[in-house]
């Protein structure tokens, strides 16, 4: 029988650990000062440290592990990618695109501050990332500092995440069908969870298929993330999401809940989830954790 020390951690007490490490340096990157315009950094450290699962540096670091890449680089990048995911709730919520008042269970940043200081936080907060992807500090070898920069780069602008978001506020005024969601979603969540993962590829320099079971692994991942929200949206308690319900039915958009029903959508979330697990076989016993995680999304009540 193994030891207690022995004994694999449960998937929450690595996120925890995860959690832990990523908002130090995120705290050691957005320092206070008492520079002039401090209160863009306040907005800044708000925006980001402002609680959240961090699944997204959770994956880089998880990916990364995979192949032995020195923990010190991998919490950079993992901390990079939290800045372009917490740029984007921070104009998410603004009265043009969202509106909504409170994020986590907190006023949103334009609340707690104002219209001008939160657009001015997200934009610092997508430059900032870059700035770390681009340090040597994050890699020794430029061609992987180039090619981080070149993925987040496609994953989060107009291919990516702010593609996505355009069909998203198109979704109000049109419907859309399955296919159109999915490409949707692909584009606004899958994107930057692909990029988690690859990330720990490239920080590695592993081989193609290696590289490329990740990005499916993610894709199938962040699709199935997307549909249970649509879910939570319309079944979960609003005291754990942080969060009002029905959202998405009061803004008139098209969801995998609205198109194909709560329980198909359900089902949608399972086959994703499988598949997104099947993926990870390459990996062996090494990919324990991130199976898990796949079963977490599809479990999360929040």
């Amino acid at each position: 029988m193994p030891s207690p020390r022995e004994a694999p951690k449960s998937l929450q007490n690595e996120m925890d650990e995860v959690v832990e490490a990523v908002n130090k340096k995120i705290a050691k990157l957005l320092p206070e000062t008492d520079l002039p315009e401090d209160k863009l950094f306040e907005a800044m450290r708000y925006g980001t440290m402002n609680g959240g699962k961090r699944l997204r540096p959770f994956l880089v670091v998880q990916s990364a592990n995979l192949f032995n890449v020195d923990p010190k680089r991998s919490k950079r990048v993992a901390a990079a990618l939290e800045f372009i995911h917490c740029y984007s709730l921070i104009h998410d919520d603004l009265p043009a695109m969202d509106d909504s008042d409170m994020r986590r269970g907190k006023p949103a940043t334009h609340k707690a501050f104002d219209e001008a200081t939160a657009i001015l936080a997200g934009d610092a907060l997508q430059a900032l990332a870059f700035e770390i992807l681009a340090s040597p500090e994050t890699h020794s070898d430029p061609h992987v500092r180039i090619e981080l920069v070149a993925k987040l780069a496609e994953a989060s602008g107009p291919h990516g995440m702010c593609g996505g978001q355009m069909l998203d506020l198109l979704g109000e005024k049109e419907e859309f069908d399955v296919g159109t969601i999915s490409r949707l979603q692909r584009m606004k969540t899958g994107k930057l969870m692909a990029f988690a993962c690859e990330a720990g590829a490239i920080l590695g320099k592993t081989d193609e298929p290696h590289r490329k079971a990740l990005c499916n692994y993610a894709h199938d991942l962040g699709l199935a993330f997307q549909v249970t929200d649509d879910v939570l949206d319309v079944e979960a308690d609003p005291g754990a999401t942080g969060k009002p319900a029905n959202q998405d039915a009061q803004a008139g958009k098209s969801t995998f809940v609205s198109t194909m029903g709560k329980d198909a959508a359900k089902m949608r979330a399972e086959m994703l989830v499988g598949q997104a697990k099947r993926h990870l076989k390459v990996f062996g016993a090494r990919s324990r954790t991130l199976e898990e995680l796949a079963d977490y999304v599809l479990s999360r009540r929040a």
